[in-house]
């Protein structure tokens, strides 16, 4: 596996390939899917867009992440301004880097690819803080809950609605720029960019 930076360019010539993992990852009905691709597509172009990938020695995408800094106007953060009161709003807003998408190929997990994603792309990120969402699940057997509080992100809030999606989120978040590795992270053989 080859952990690799990406630029916007690169990250809509593999769209397909992107959307792929992500409906995997995801477990999203294809039509939801269509949306995504559009919104991928948009977002390589916002400010301080930041994006690395995971190739398999053949070329093919293990897993992806992305973000940019997260501003008035985009609708993700204009949902979660609302639900913040002012001295969060300022803390967590006022220089935010925004993880949008960290996915793995299901096959290709547990192999410590979701965690070497992260910590390079919280490693190029601009910004004091990072915020990221995520499905509120049981944070003792997703794996995506334990790798976030393992990278030291903690709650800002809980049990939040998105209009358009049932599911809760939690949104969590963390300081700017990473002090360390994560002890468990490291592990021999792993690449990192």
């Amino acid at each position: 596996m080859r952990l690799v930076p990406w630029q916007p360019d690169d990250m809509l010539r593999r769209l397909d390939d992107v959307v792929s993992v992500y409906g995997e990852a995801m477990g999203y009905r294809a039509e939801l899917l269509q949306t995504r691709r559009g919104y991928i597509g948009a977002h390589v172009r916002r400010a301080g867009f930041r994006a690395v990938a995971t190739l398999t020695t053949d070329g093919h995408l293990a897993g992806f992440g992305y973000g940019y800094v997260s501003g008035p106007g985009q609708w993700w953060h204009d949902q979660v301004r609302s639900a913040l009161d002012e001295p969060a709003r300022r803390f967590w807003l006022g220089s935010c880097f925004e993880v949008v998408e960290l996915h793995v190929r299901p096959s290709a997990q547990g192999h410590g690819i979701g965690a070497r994603q992260l910590r390079a792309l919280l490693s190029m990120a601009d910004g004091s803080t990072v915020l990221l969402s995520t499905p509120e699940a049981d944070e003792q057997r997703s794996r995506a809950w334990r790798l976030y509080r393992r990278f030291g992100f903690s709650d800002v809030l809980r049990d939040f609605i998105f209009p358009g999606d049932e599911r809760a989120f939690a949104i969590l978040g963390r300081e700017l720029p990473l002090a360390s590795r994560p002890a468990t992270e490291d592990a021999p053989g792993t690449v990192g960019i």
